[in-house]
């Protein structure tokens, strides 16, 4: 048995992409017969009025959870704020907690795997970072902080000194892989897998289907979507503008499902342009999940070309798990575009470049002539090389090789 740690912002019962996938790892290493603790905030990660139990155990599974003022984001103080109280309290929860055999941290809030990597030199264990976003590698390109400042310098130094002292490292594509090597990261340390599809709980539902477009009005309508965190380095400029340019087709609706820091921004443009073709919703709960998902006719993925290796496209894993057809919004070279250069139907796998409005109208318009397809056998078959089944096995044997390794 492996004494556990897990350090992340959003935990059960949140339902953030995180805090979804660190939960399923718990579960898997409980399973497996390993000891789980779980450090998280007390907050909901997008609706700080969320409240959860200070202490609990779930499913086998001991959490603390930490207070913070939950100011939210919508200034950098504010952010900064919260971020600084989880430092805080994350310290003394953890200075009361045993001794763990390995610590895995994810990257929220920023540089929480430094943390980890203190708590671990001072009482021992190994330390293993799951890097699901790379700060302040990400906060620089998305202005959030300025290169060769001081307080990047200072980032950049604690991250690295904790990346070269983890026992294993999991990068989630190639391209992340590669920036840890720049940093000095050593090739054997760094582990690749993307994260799981919630193929356990996603799946095409017809009636769902059905029911969720009655249920919002749009059962006639060519719907296209873009559903999971909204966020810079996800820009949906080029899709928002389209959605503005198609106002007049009555065959198309866009549908923003989700939240982030950019949900509000896309609200503000439908409202400020008077767009009836565009409806924003919140984060689906998973047991309505299927059903969301299942209703779009084309899905897509946006990647910002500066954030390439700093953030992946996890929500592509349930889109093809559905095996509906999916748009990447992304450079040419990334990891969708690697995803989608091993698909061979077009109608199923479409690319537009960021910023490109023309393309992008064509291409939803090309997409709306050939209607709604039925799910593809291919990008299923594709998918689960990617199901939780296959993936999350893998990060339990990560875990117990690091608690044998230290």
């Amino acid at each position: 048995m492996v004494r556990v740690l897990l350090l992340n912002q959003c935990f059960h019962p949140d339902h953030v992409s995180s805090s979804q996938h660190l939960t399923d790892l718990a579960e898997g290493l409980v399973a497996a017969g390993h000891s789980v603790t779980a450090v998280a905030a007390s907050r909901g990660y997008d609706d700080p009025t969320r409240r959860f139990p200070v202490r609990e155990t779930w499913e086998g599974i001991e959490i603390h959870r930490i207070w913070t003022p939950g100011l939210g984001k919508t200034a950098k103080w504010r952010r900064l704020v919260d971020f600084a109280t989880f430092w805080i309290n994350a310290t003394l929860i953890l200075l009361r907690l045993p001794r763990f055999e390995v610590t895995v941290c994810l990257t929220s809030p920023p540089l929480i795997s430094s943390l980890g990597t203190l708590m671990a030199a001072v009482k021992g264990g190994a330390v293993v970072p799951w890097v699901m976003d790379l700060n302040p590698d990400e906060a620089v390109a998305a202005g959030w902080l300025r290169a060769g400042s001081l307080a990047e310098r200072v980032m950049t130094k604690l991250q690295n000194w904790s990346f070269k002292r983890a026992a294993r490292i999991v990068a989630l594509d190639r391209f992340m892989a590669h920036r840890l090597l720049a940093k000095g990261v050593r090739p054997e340390v760094i582990h690749i897998d993307a994260p799981w599809a919630h193929d356990e709980a996603v799946r095409y539902d017809e009636e769902a289907r059905r029911a969720f477009r009655e249920a919002h009005g749009i059962h006639d309508k060519f719907v296209v979507m873009y559903s999971g965190n909204h966020s810079p380095c996800h820009p949906l400029d080029t899709l928002m503008d389209a959605a503005l340019a198609l106002r007049d087709d009555a065959r198309l609706h866009f549908l923003f499902v989700g939240g982030g820091s950019e949900h509000g921004k896309v609200k503000r443009f439908a409202a400020e342009q008077g767009l009836t073709n565009v409806t924003c919703l919140p984060y689906q709960p998973m047991a309505q999940l299927s059903g969301s998902l299942s209703a779009a006719d084309l899905h897509v993925v946006a990647m910002g070309a500066p954030f390439v290796g700093m953030v992946h496209p996890c929500k592509v894993y349930n889109i093809l798990t559905l095996g509906l057809p999916w748009l990447a919004l992304a450079p040419a070279t990334c990891h969708l575009a690697d995803l989608a250069g091993q698909l061979n139907d077009e109608c199923y796998a479409r690319h537009v470049t960021q910023g490109d409005v023309e393309a992008m109208k064509r291409t939803l318009l090309a997409a709306a002539d050939v209607g709604p397809l039925p799910p593809s056998a291919e990008l299923q078959a594709l998918a689960a090389h990617f199901s939780m089944s296959v993936l999350r096995p893998r990060f339990v044997r990560v875990v117990e090789e690091a608690a044998i390794a230290k």
